[in-house]
């Protein structure tokens, strides 16, 4: 293992936190609309592209936080072996995390994404088309993702259902939308979360 800075990952929590969320942003911004224009090479129903977005983005953070979790166990088996303090080993283990997240396998995680994606009923694909075309924005998402675990407190997506009573405070309703429905026939995009909290809202479409 190599050497790890003590405290550094609470030090730098605040200026980490913003990076992230507004990479969150730019992911929503950019990679996301560049998906949906792979997308509709193979797809003419947008409903369709935005119901495997959302589903990339919400198996992304679910992957990689599996993957995270996987991670910090292995470290914190292999720094108590000679681990003394000052700082905590939770904060060892933290520490060495945050500066070494070049170690974390993003490969793997896209690769778990793609295969959830796969079987999810939901979102059936042309057989001759494969979920790698939008194996970038999955990458993206999977990355700040797992970065995200590393904040104190970690950051994360809600999980929208469709059908679902619209929430003001959780979405931004899509242009496409019936304005006076009260209910969310499919989600664009995940919103972003800190002890349930709402801290960067997400985008529905709303119809009767």
């Amino acid at each position: 293992l190599r050497s790890c800075s003590p405290g550094r990952a609470r030090r730098t929590n605040a200026s980490r936190r913003a990076c992230l969320v507004a990479r969150f942003g730019d992911i929503y911004a950019q990679e996301r609309l560049d998906a949906e224009t792979d997308l509709r090479s193979y797809i003419n129903d947008m409903e369709r592209v935005q119901r495997i977005i959302y589903i990339a983005a919400v198996e992304s953070f679910h992957a990689a936080k599996t993957a995270y979790r996987q991670f910090k166990i292995r470290v914190r088996d292999t720094l108590a072996l000679g681990h003394s303090g000052p700082e905590s080993l939770e904060d060892a283990v933290l520490d060495y995390i945050v500066r070494h997240e070049d170690l974390y396998d993003v490969q793997a995680s896209v690769n778990e994404v793609i295969r959830s994606m796969n079987i999810n009923p939901k979102i059936s694909f042309p057989p001759e088309i494969d979920f790698i075309v939008i194996s970038t924005l999955i990458r993206e998402l999977c990355r700040v993702a797992f970065s995200m675990q590393t904040l104190v407190p970690p950051l994360d997506v809600a999980f929208g259902i469709d059908g679902e009573l619209f929430s003001e405070t959780k979405y931004h309703r899509s242009f496409e939308s019936d304005f006076t429905a009260a209910l969310v026939a499919y989600h664009v995009w995940p919103a972003l979360m800190e002890n349930d909290v709402v801290i960067v809202k997400g985008e529905a479409v709303t119809k009767r």
